[in-house]
């Protein structure tokens, strides 16, 4: 085990990767919920315990993929905001309005056409081409958007019409114990204590029992349901073609393609450098160690999501927070997945964990993935706007694709202004020019 992961050489230990897993896995487990119910009947159309099986199977066989290739703390599952897309605009009655097993097609295609362009170099090559304090501000700025979920979900921050955010109602019961989790994982981190994240989050999850916040099952499905596997290549009801042929007689699917390819190349960017800060595996000049390994696995990753029925699945920033407790090795990812995998037989007490007690481990990694800020050259502003706006932008805009966007575009425009034009190496251009015609064309 230690020639392999390599643990010690990396300065972790077997209890701090094990409690790296488990954080991870915690922090992102939401997602077991979530994904079936935006799938689901009321969403995308897919049967629920097949989307569940799929969520669940799905993240196991690629984050444990993603720990034995990589050899990084990097945990996978199906994406946030993809898998809306794919429920409301691609399967959904105002958006495409197409079968379930089609939109896993489109997804399927998409991850089938970035593995190419890893494969290619081209998304290694767009990486070394962003500016060092470009990279910074990317990792800061999913630092903030991080600890921005944790908030909400934690009912800290509401939406309100007059000022669009505004402080929540701090003596509900949702806000109590964000608050005890945030207190927790504060004084341990304080304190230095090792798995202290792992802590918060078991502890305000027990606190929220009386409170009404931890909700306890009242059943156990131990059901499997693997109806949605190999959805691309089954036939659509009402007709006697495969879901991967509908896409092609309906050209208007492919801007789906496009859409969340440029989506899931931007976001598993963000989320891996974030990452890699936290796990220090980035260099001084902040180049992830090992990148290639971890974009093919990411890649495939979308192409699998398609083909299980659990839409694209794809790197999670959340890994950040296995990261912060200690995990340095890809033995973290084998402990999250094989967590996702009992996780399909025990969803209901899985389910117990909620935003508000995953709140204190969220803004603590916020915390620390700003460190980095000092950094920046604030006295240039060709370096200092765009990694601004890409800060700003990235929670404000609840999208890390739409924040690196920014950050792209400001970049190339200012170096025009100031006659340094030359010095913008030609996959900046590209990239820009890619992010601008997504956001005029919407």
């Amino acid at each position: 085990m230690e020639r392999f992961f390599k643990v010690a050489e990396r300065g972790s230990s077997l209890s701090a990767e094990v409690v790296g897993g488990i954080t991870t896995f915690l922090a992102m487990a939401y997602i077991i919920a979530v994904n079936p119910m935006l799938m689901g009947p009321e969403g995308a159309g897919m049967p629920f315990s097949a989307a569940l099986t799929a969520t669940c199977f799905g993240s196991a066989l690629m984050t444990i993929c993603m720990g034995f290739v990589s050899n990084r703390p990097i945990a996978l599952a199906s994406g946030m905001g993809i898998n809306a897309v794919v429920a409301y605009s691609i399967c959904g009655a105002t958006g495409a309005g197409v079968d379930w097993r089609v939109a896993m097609a489109v997804v399927f295609l998409e991850g089938i056409l970035i593995l190419l362009l890893v494969l290619c170099g081209l998304r290694k090559a767009v990486m070394d081409a962003i500016p060092v304090d470009l990279r910074r501000a990317i990792g800061i700025g999913i630092g903030l958007f991080i600890a921005f979920v944790g908030m909400e979900g934690g009912g800290l921050i509401v939406s309100d019409e007059s000022t669009l955010l505004a402080l929540g109602d701090l003596g509900s019961p949702l806000a109590l114990v964000s608050i005890f989790s945030i207190l927790i994982a504060v004084v341990l981190q304080a304190l230095g204590v090792k798995g202290g994240l792992l802590i918060s989050i078991v502890a305000a999850t027990v606190v929220g029992i009386p409170l009404g916040v931890t909700a306890l099952p009242t059943s156990f499905d131990f059901g499997l349901d693997f109806s949605a596997f190999a959805a691309p290549f089954q036939t659509v009801p009402g007709t006697d073609a495969l879901a991967i042929v509908q896409v092609f007689v309906q050209p208007a699917l492919l801007v789906f393609v496009f859409s969340l390819l440029m989506s899931d190349f931007f976001d598993t960017m963000g989320s891996v450098m974030a990452v890699a800060e936290q796990g220090k595996f980035v260099d001084e000049k902040g180049n992830v160690e090992g990148i290639q390994p971890i974009l093919i696995v990411d890649s495939i990753a979308a192409a699998v999501g398609g083909f299980v029925g659990a839409s694209s699945v794809t790197t999670y920033v959340e890994s950040a927070s296995g990261a912060a407790a200690g995990a340095r090795t890809g033995l973290a990812s084998i402990v999250a997945g094989a967590l996702f995998v009992a996780a399909a037989f025990l969803a209901p007490v899985v389910g117990m964990v909620s935003a508000s007690a995953t709140c204190g481990a969220l803004v603590v990694v916020g915390y620390l993935m700003m460190a980095e800020i000092g950094q920046i050259c604030w006295s240039r502003i060709e370096a200092a706007f765009p990694a601004f706006i890409t800060i700003f932008g990235i929670p404000m805009t609840y999208s890390i694709t739409n924040g690196i966007g920014f950050g792209f575009i400001s970049y190339c425009a200012i170096m025009v202004v100031l006659g340094k034009a030359r010095d913008v190496k030609p996959l900046m251009w590209a990239a820009a020019a890619a992010f601008l015609a997504m956001f005029v064309l919407g």
